[in-house]
């Protein structure tokens, strides 16, 4: 089910592409008109580091400042936060759980900008938010998130299109379905190999890649139950280094842009170090070990990357032994305060 779900999210793209035109381009209009001292995401597991793109792309592309909520400052600390001037942004696959719903009812209470890009448009927190859009990728049955994680990056992209109004990435939104269904093809199987045997593992991306080496940590521990840490390239010698050893594993991102030429000098200095690096890059890059697909622009290449990995995730997972569909432990919808 996670496999054939995450192959349904070119066709879920492409719905929610084709739908809430009229209503991104009214936020836009309302958050460019808006001044904000403040911005913040509001998120748990991947619907988090669908954020972290978000943020990313809203800090690179329009230079506000963007920080991850600690939600429990608002539901168990009851801290007295400045809500005036701010925009609070948050995505959810169930839009149920109460540390998510209970800081965006805070926040419209007092006053801020609130926006939930949000699977289900009659969850709590679609109720809670001034600003509500769905994710349309339809009810998701596996527990690890694809398609709607998928639909998440993308609606966090149409955001910043829309806030921006920017006719390249607009363009290069429409055009994602049509990659999506290319990215599905990639060959990860050389993954395989390294990972079906493995204890841990590094996952490493850069800037605008880091969100999806979170996204893969992440998916590795709920499918394959296997010992996955996310860092970002910039992070390694602060001290993971020192995990590194004969036949280490890490997976590196290095998707285009410029953080790219750093994270291609990592897999070389770590390949020299003994580790069993797999770099994935674009195919212009000689020395890749799997190949990443590229977007209509840079910006957008995350989203067909963790495309392509979920496809090698799935067969990963039968590799090791394990049912992706009934992750030990986990439900599809967790519920925190």
């Amino acid at each position: 089910m996670m496999l054939k779900e995450a192959l349904s999210a070119a066709d879920c793209v492409a719905l929610q592409l084709a739908s809430d035109g009229d209503r991104y381009a009214e936020l836009g209009r309302k958050l460019r008109s808006t001044s904000f001292s403040t911005a913040l995401t509001i998120a748990r597991g991947s619907s988090d580091h669908a954020c972290a793109y978000a943020a990313y792309l809203i800090m690179a592309r329009l230079g506000r400042v963007v920080a991850s909520l600690p939600m429990s400052l608002v539901t168990l600390n009851k801290s007295p936060l400045i809500t005036r001037d701010t925009l609070a942004i948050s995505i959810s696959q169930s839009g149920q759980s109460p540390d998510v719903v209970e800081p965006i009812k805070y926040f419209r209470d007092g006053g801020a900008t609130t926006i939930a890009l949000v699977n289900d448009i009659d969850s709590p927190l679609a109720h809670a938010a001034e600003w509500s859009i769905p994710l349309r990728a339809g009810k998701e049955q596996s527990v690890a998130a694809t398609k709607s994680f998928i639909t998440s990056l993308v609606a966090g992209a149409r955001l910043v299109a829309a806030w921006q109004n920017d006719p390249e990435l607009l363009a290069g939104l429409e055009a994602l379905p049509d990659s999506l269904r290319a990215a599905a093809k990639e060959d990860w199987s050389p993954a395989l190999e390294v990972l079906a045997p493995a204890r841990n593992i590094m996952v490493v991306g850069r800037g605008i890649s880091f969100p999806v080496a979170l996204e893969a940590s992440l998916k590795f521990k709920e499918t394959s139950a296997l010992q996955a840490e996310a860092f970002s390239g910039a992070e390694i010698k602060h001290g993971p280094m020192a995990l590194i050893e004969e036949g280490y594993p890490l997976v590196i991102f290095a998707t285009r842009g410029p953080t790219q030429a750093s994270l291609l000098q990592l897999a070389t200095e770590m390949r020299g170090r003994g580790a069993r690096v797999l770099l994935a890059a674009p195919a212009d890059v000689a020395d890749r070990d799997l190949t990443l697909p590229v977007a209509a622009t840079p910006d957008l290449d995350p989203i067909v990357a963790i495309q392509a990995f979920y496809v090698m995730a799935a067969q990963l997972s039968a590799a090791r032994g394990m049912d992706p569909d009934a992750p030990r432990h986990l439900s599809k919808v967790t519920k925190t305060n």
